[in-house]
This record gives structure tokens, C-alpha cells and sequence, in this order.
């Protein structure tokens, strides 16, 4: 039995264990040792299937270039948080703050811890990275006003209590998400597929006008299908591996907001090891593809589907952030825009955005 097969074996014998005995044993689980074994193997498993979604995303990605290859584990994984995000919502017992707090966590890690360690390996490794300018900018500009709008402008409004949206700013706001990550994609895929791949004095690495050999389709459904059955694994088990971990929380009084942040890492694991890959091998432009990319599509995405679950269900949902985390999107943002605003990288950028990363984690622990 190949590595693939047995990941997948593996991986899908653990979901029906989980449904079929675990998830009644383990709400009369309050031992703090048991629980913490339970959590080493629930994310050992969900970890390993990452590496599956992540080999066949990169099969799918030399099918059909970039940025496609790119955009489908993107989304994929977008799929994976708002599955989660959904579920926990619609159980019994949700935060108001679930979403907000995943889609913080998300950011945090994607464009501070991610793309820190990714900068500072690429740094230390190749001296000086390059990538497209005009890709990474086009990322920045859609993801500002819709972290801005989904984050931080609900503080502000005087229709409902403060972090809290109305009906209508609701439906308004998820509709101008929608629209604008839309548009987004149609330029990504469509006339501007050039900004997303990299250029060398002149020269793409790929030529995104040239016509491509003819895609196997039958190997293409294959790859389709294994990527699905790596990714639904993940989904089933990080409910799982949420409520294990909220019951850690709390038998050792941790911190609320370390939920989203466990949640966020598990979910977006996939995503990050692709990432570091990729900059180990010199190539930032996937990097910048996938963590810009994965952060876009995270407010774009999630924003709505949480908004229309709190219309329909009736439960608040609350999306603006508390005054230091605001802070700390604002200097990520800055920070970045700063970052890529420049045609090479260097370890310096890696190192800062590391420090940001630092400083959140330890507000986690100690607001």
C-alpha cells in the first residue's frame, strides 16, 4: 500500500471511529491528560491528510498553471474553515465571536507567522527573493477595504449594539464582499493572469498566453477526487478536534481566543506547508499567491456565510474587533503593504512580520 492510499485509509478510518463511538464517549471525557491525547491524535491525523490535499493541489497546479494550481488550494481550504465556522455556529453553545475570532486568527498567521518564517527561510536560503509587484498590490487592495469593512467598521455603526451589524448593513455589506472578491477573481483568471505569475528581467517563468497541451481530464477527475477525499477528513475531524479543545480550554483555564487560533492553524495547515515549500525552492511568487490569496478569500467568503447564518438562525454575531486587535490588523496591514511594495524580499521583512506574529501570540495568553 502506497504513502497516498494509507494516508487516506487512515485518515477516513479515524472519521467513522470519531462518528461512530468517539464523539459520545468524549462529552463525558474531563480529564485534562486524556484530553490532551486525544488532541495529539486528532491533529496528527488532520495534519497528515493536510500533506494529501497539499500533493494533490500541486499536481492540479502543474495541470493547469498558475494561478489556477494556486486558487484551487486556496479555495479549498476556504471551504474547509467555512464548513467548520458553519458547523460550530448551527451546534449547540456557539460564540457570538466564533467567526470573527477564526478570521483574526487566520490573518494573524497567514500574513504575520507564514509569511514571516516563509521571508525570513527565503532570506536566509537565497539572500534576495523577487516576485510580481503588480500581483501582490492587486491582493492588498481588495484585502484592506474588506478586512476593514467585516473588522473594524462595526464598531462604528449606531444601528446595533457596537462589533454588531443590522439586518440590512448585513445583506449590503455580504453582497459588496461578494462582489468585490468576484471581480477579483475574473481578473486573476482572466486578463490580468499575468500579474499572478513571476517575472524575470522581462521574461515570465510561465507564458500565460501560450497555448497549454491538451489536459487529461480522466487524470484530472482522479486528482480532483483525491484532493476531495483528503479535504473532507480534515472538515469532519476539525469539529471534533474543536470540541476537544474547547473542553482543554477550559478544564485548564486557558484563554477563549486560543480556540480560533488552534482552529485557524489546523484548518489553514495545508496552505502553510505548501507556502514554505514553495519559498524553500526559491519561488515566492506561489508563496505570495497562496497566503495573499488564502487572506482575501477568508474575509471574502467567510464574512457573508456567517452573516446570512446569523440572519437565519437569529444569533448575534459579532465581527469588530477589541481596540488591541484592531491595532495589531492595522499594523499588519501597513506592514504589509510596506512589505510588498518593493520587487525583492530579504530576511529583514521575514523577521519583522515574525515579531508581530510574536507579539499576538502573547496577547492570546496575556491580553
Amino acid at each position: 500500500m502506497n504513502r497516498s492510499n494509507l494516508r487516506l485509509l487512515t485518515s477516513w478510518t479515524t472519521v467513522l471511529v470519531y462518528f461512530l463511538a468517539l464523539s459520545t464517549w468524549m462529552a463525558t471525557v474531563t480529564s485534562p491528560i486524556m484530553l490532551g491525547v486525544l488532541f495529539v491524535a486528532f491533529f496528527a491525523v488532520v495534519l497528515w491528510a493536510a500533506f494529501g490535499v497539499v500533493h494533490e493541489a500541486e499536481v492540479l497546479a502543474e495541470v493547469l498553471g498558475e494561478p489556477y494550481g494556486t486558487l484551487i488550494l486556496t479555495l479549498s481550504i476556504v471551504i474547509i474553515e467555512v464548513a467548520l465556522v458553519g458547523a460550530v455556529m448551527l451546534g449547540s453553545g456557539a460564540a457570538p465571536t466564533m467567526g470573527r475570532d477564526t478570521m483574526f486568527a487566520v490573518l494573524m498567521i497567514v500574513m504575520n507567522g507564514v509569511v514571516g518564517l516563509g521571508l525570513f527561510i527565503g532570506g536566509l536560503k537565497h539572500r534576495e527573493q523577487s516576485y510580481n509587484l503588480q500581483g501582490a498590490a492587486s491582493y492588498l487592495s481588495v484585502l484592506i477595504p474588506l478586512t476593514c469593512i467585516a473588522l473594524i467598521l462595526p464598531n462604528f455603526t449606531t444601528s446595533t449594539a457596537e462589533g454588531t451589524l443590522s439586518f440590512w448593513q448585513s445583506t449590503y455589506f455580504s453582497v459588496f464582499s461578494i462582489a468585490l472578491y468576484g471581480v477579483f477573481l475574473i481578473t486573476q483568471t482572466g486578463r490580468h493572469r499575468a500579474f499572478y505569475v513571476h517575472q524575470i528581467e522581462g521574461k515570465v517563468d510561465e507564458d500565460v498566453d501560450a497555448p497549454r497541451a491538451p489536459i487529461n481530464w480522466k487524470e484530472m477527475r482522479k486528482h480532483v477526487f483525491l484532493l476531495l477525499a483528503n479535504i473532507l477528513p480534515i472538515v469532519l475531524l476539525s469539529k471534533g478536534l474543536a470540541k476537544i479543545l474547547d473542553a482543554e480550554i477550559k478544564a485548564l483555564d486557558l484563554p477563549l481566543a486560543l480556540g480560533g487560533v488552534v482552529v485557524a492553524a489546523v484548518v489553514f495547515a495545508p496552505e502553510g506547508i505548501s507556502a514554505l515549500r514553495a519559498v524553500a525552492r526559491n519561488d515566492l511568487q506561489r508563496t505570495i499567491n497562496l497566503c495573499l490569496g488564502a487572506a482575501t478569500s477568508t474575509v471574502g467568503l467567510t464574512v457573508p456565510v456567517i452573516l446570512a447564518i446569523g440572519t437565519i438562525t437569529g444569533q448575534t454575531v459579532i465581527l469588530g474587533l477589541a481596540p488591541r486587535e484592531v491595532t495589531l490588523l492595522g499594523m499588519t496591514l501597513i506592514l504589509s503593504t510596506l512589505t510588498f511594495s518593493n520587487r525583492r524580499t530579504t530576511m529583514l521583512e521575514g523577521t519583522v512580520h515574525l515579531i508581530l506574529f510574536l507579539v499576538y501570540l502573547v496577547l492570546v495568553f496575556n491580553p
